[in-house]
């Protein structure tokens, strides 16, 4: 059986999980777009700047940036930069530097 992160998680049984096993299909791969993006960049990106560079939901990749973190695969930058509600938001990096593709 796989457990978090390799896939979504869910705090509780109901919605949570129900939104869980929703998103099971399309993590891995959006956790792919999310690391290669976070790759790309040379001063690392916060979750809302990577959700924006992939046109995609904040809602679709900050989960997924959690699980990157978690697999060990990125890592807090220590830099801290303001995010589109005004508040500070962590920029995260890769880990360690890696061939993805």
């Amino acid at each position: 059986m796989n457990r978090y992160p390799d896939v979504p998680g869910a705090k509780a049984d109901g919605t949570s999980q129900d939104a869980a096993e929703h998103a099971a299909p399309t993590s891995a791969r959006l956790r792919g777009l999310t690391l290669r993006e976070i790759h790309k960049s040379k001063h690392g990106l916060t979750a809302d700047e990577t959700a924006e560079r992939l046109g995609l939901s904040l809602l679709s990749i900050r989960p997924r940036v959690t699980e990157l973190k978690r697999l060990g695969e990125i890592e807090d930058s220590g830099v801290r930069r303001k995010n589109e509600s005004g508040r500070k938001a962590t920029v995260w990096r890769m880990k360690w530097r890696h061939e993805l593709f």
